[in-house]
């Protein structure tokens, strides 16, 4: 065999050896390209960390901080070259995003390679190679190239309605770190409380940040209300909101702060009440929904905001400040001769000109001070200056609208991006929540590109972003039940390219993986209804049902004949060939128990 054939055949071998498990890279999001060879790499204490540059440096410590938290080590970080080690470059990809990584594994060691942002990410899906076996660490042969679809892939946190001290934050954004989503939408005022510290206006958060009392149930379950007379609240310290910026940054993580304007401000005016059209005493309430208090459009306003923003500004660097301006009713400037006579003298139309009058003031003076403005879709109307991002929220029609005008967009739609809303179609077998119903498959299939528009038209769509909204989560459990495992999906949706995503192969191969690693970081989720498939058993031609847990290790305990499932009923074990029943349905109830011992809620399918 001469030389040039003999190398064409290795090429040839290594090609094979990688593509012919190519669909067992099992990451999540799932990457742009990954090809698996044959063979491993074996990680132990003595593998160092060879990282050059400062950046890179930065990202190794991090990698020690993630791998120390998980496996309970850290390696050693080298600036020279060694063999067996696990090599961080970065440098820029040409012609490709800021946070596109090459990640390669041979038995020889690991080189991931991108800018700082590209290798941060590609040592997180590094670390969701590493399998664990004896107490070995090792990773499988991979080579992945790998960019994101989209440069906005964001989570949204109400902290206004129940508060999350920063040991909660921190945790929710190292699993968005794992899971790259990089934006922290940081929601920190509403009508129910103030939560930052404004060292200029001190009564925010002796009066504005708490509540004496907060209903009990859902809105409309007692007439009147019935409170539970717990004082709530909290706040944020300057010096807290800058240690959580610094952590997220740490993680690629951008946090933008939402400060609510021109509606959605009662806690704020309960404080200081001259801001407002004059309402009788104002208090920060302990109820939910929209409330028609508002800030007056007068100068004593606009420098209180300038002031509080101002401060603001200078905790958080973000691109971007969100100011809310959704959900404003206009009651009270119709009635206000205030607001009238600067509708008069503007010669506005209306008092939706006057909030698009309002929020372009305060657009001007972020722009002064180098930052762009984010508001729901709400700022639309009344006209929108070209420097707005619009968040759509209200669905699609918004983002639509605003991207064939020209303006830039995250999609945000209530139908597949709010993670408040419940996971069942039975509300009795969930926790309480503000209503809806939005499956673990409504967001993962969701397309933030409507194909309403044009592809110039969808340059204007920066990405995607979930909402978590907390009127009925109060506790630490009950906020990572809720965001996860959607968050999870969310996290594919902003990165993966749409034709590249599969929902069979996101629950029943990868899925089940990120889920169990959750658990044993102590993360609480909502275990997601098995996969379920009911099929004709041809040689009985009765009923075969299959069920396949979507977290990985899990068992099945279940009961044909409609009765409760618990850890007392059948064991799944293989699929089930139902009994003759003479044309009588029968019903599947089941529970899924995890391998740390969590029970899912009982699932229900009624077998025709």
């Amino acid at each position: 065999m001469n030389k040039t054939l003999f190398l064409f055949f290795l090429v040839l071998c290594g090609q094979t050896a990688f593509s012919q498990q190519s669909n067992e890279v099992l990451i999540i999001p799932k990457p742009a390209f990954a090809e698996k060879g044959v063979g491993q790499f074996v990680i132990n204490q003595r593998t160092g960390i060879v990282a050059k540059k400062a950046d890179a440096q930065k990202v190794a410590g991090m990698f020690n901080y993630f791998l120390k938290k998980k496996y309970g080590f850290a390696l050693k970080i080298n600036s020279v070259a060694s063999a067996g080690a696990i090599v961080l470059n970065t440098a820029p990809i040409a012609k490709l995003s800021g946070e596109a990584y090459q990640l390669k594994v041979t038995g020889k060691g690991v080189n991931i390679s991108g800018s700082r942002a590209g290798v941060f990410y590609g040592v997180q899906s590094l670390l969701q190679l590493i399998e664990q076996k004896d107490k070995q660490l090792s990773v499988p042969l991979v080579n992945i190239n790998d960019e994101p679809n989209f440069a906005y892939r964001g989570l949204m946190l109400d902290v206004g309605r129940h508060f999350f001290d920063t040991a909660e934050i921190k945790k929710i954004l190292d699993v968005m770190a794992s899971l790259k989503l990089n934006t922290l939408h940081w929601h920190l005022t509403d009508d129910q409380g103030w939560r930052l510290e404004i060292k200029k206006y001190p009564k925010l958060t002796g009066i504005s940040a708490w509540r004496d009392s907060t209903i009990i149930g859902g809105y409309g379950d007692f007439k009147p209300f019935i409170y539970d007379g717990k004082k709530s609240g909290g706040f944020y310290t300057q010096e807290q909101a800058r240690e959580i910026v610094k952590y997220a940054a740490e993680r690629n993580i951008e946090v933008i702060p939402e400060i609510e304007m021109p509606g959605h401000c009662t806690a704020v005016l309960a404080a200081y009440p001259e801001l407002g059209n004059g309402s009788p005493a104002y208090k920060v309430p302990g109820y939910w929904g929209v409330h028609s208090t508002i800030y007056n459009p007068g100068e004593p306003t606009f420098k209180f905001l300038q002031d509080v923003l101002t401060e603001v500004m200078a905790i958080f660097p973000s691109k971007y400040i969100h100011i809310g301006a959704d959900e404003v009713p206009k009651d009270e400037w119709k009635s206000s001769a205030l607001a009238q006579k600067i509708i008069h003298e503007n010669n506005l139309k209306d008092e939706h000109e006057l909030q698009s009058w309002f929020v372009n003031r305060i657009e001007k003076f972020l722009n002064k001070n180098g930052k762009n403005l984010i508001g729901w879709d709400e700022i639309l109307e009344g006209g929108l200056t070209a420097n707005a991002t619009v968040m759509s929220w209200r669905g699609e029609a918004g983002g639509i609208q605003a991207a064939k005008e020209g303006h830039n967009v995250i999609m945000s739609p209530n139908s597949n991006m709010y993670v408040d809303h419940g996971q069942a179609k039975d509300s009795k077998t969930e926790p309480l929540v503000i209503g809806g119903f939005l499956p673990l498959d409504v967001v993962y299939n969701y397309n933030p590109r409507p194909s309403a528009l044009n592809a110039d038209q969808q340059k204007y769509i920066l990405g995607v972003q979930a909402n978590m909204w907390t009127e009925y989560v109060a506790t630490n459990n009950k906020l990572e039940y809720m965001l996860f495992p959607r968050a999870i999906a969310l996290a594919e949706v902003g990165w993966t390219k749409n034709e590249n995503k599969n929902y069979q192969d996101f629950t029943e191969q990868r899925l089940p993986i990120v889920l169990a690693d959750l658990e044993r970081s102590g993360i609480n989720y909502r275990i997601p209804e098995a996969d379920v498939v009911i099929s004709n058993d041809p040689q009985t031609q009765r009923k075969r049902i299959a069920i396949t847990p979507l977290v990985a290790g899990s068992k099945v305990y279940y009961t044909i004949d409609g009765h409760k499932a618990d850890n007392t009923a059948n064991l799944y074990s293989a699929s089930i060939i139902t009994p003759v029943t003479n044309g009588r349905p029968l019903t599947l109830k089941y529970i899924v128990v995890t391998p740390e011992n969590r029970t899912s809620n009982e699932f229900t399918i009624d077998i025709k």
